[in-house]
């Protein structure tokens, strides 16, 4: 996985660039997460793996599903293909969104709690987050029933574990 990251990065930064120039952030990103679900379908990633089927018919089947593109993203598109690179279309996706939450100065945060979460919980937890990271919160909520109590606060590699779960363990490690 590392490694697939370490090959995305440098698509990550051209691409960003590129978006940043034509001032389409949420343009880009819809596209670059076309590519990552084409990706994720086993058929495309088969076809895409194959070392039978020429890179040039790659590159033509890649831009015919993914749409409608500009002349930048149908070239990236065409520089994934000719070096064999859409395999890592998800890490491009991903971390082209933590480059985008940076220079929009937002973070996307996932919270799992054990109970649903009501709105006035919620908006506790984006104000004490936003004060702490110091820039607007997006959150996602879900419900773990295996937490028993408490929330995980995930953003990005960053997690908060504040579950039932986890205090229960370190209290056995403290006794043990």
């Amino acid at each position: 996985m590392s490694e697939d990251n370490t090959i995305a990065r440098p698509y990550v930064q051209a691409a960003f660039e590129v978006a940043q120039k034509q001032a389409d952030l949420k343009g880009w990103s819809v596209f670059i997460h076309t590519l990552s679900d084409l990706m994720a379908n086993a058929d495309i990633r088969a076809v895409v793996s194959s070392p039978r089927i020429k890179r040039d018919q790659i590159e033509a089947l890649i831009l015919e599903l993914a749409g409608v593109l500009n002349k930048e993203q149908s070239n990236f598109v065409r520089v994934l293909a000719q070096g064999g690179r859409l395999t890592v279309a998800a890490e491009i996706a991903e971390m082209f969104e933590v480059l985008r939450a940076e220079a929009e100065k937002s973070a996307q945060v996932t919270i799992s709690s054990a109970f649903v979460l009501n709105d006035v919980q919620q908006e506790k937890i984006a104000a004490a987050l936003k004060v702490r990271l110091g820039c607007d919160i997006k959150l996602s909520c879900d419900v773990n029933k295996a937490l028993l109590g408490g929330i995980v606060i995930r953003m990005g590699d960053k997690v908060i574990d504040g579950s039932a779960n986890t205090r229960l363990a370190e209290l056995a490690y403290a006794l043990a």
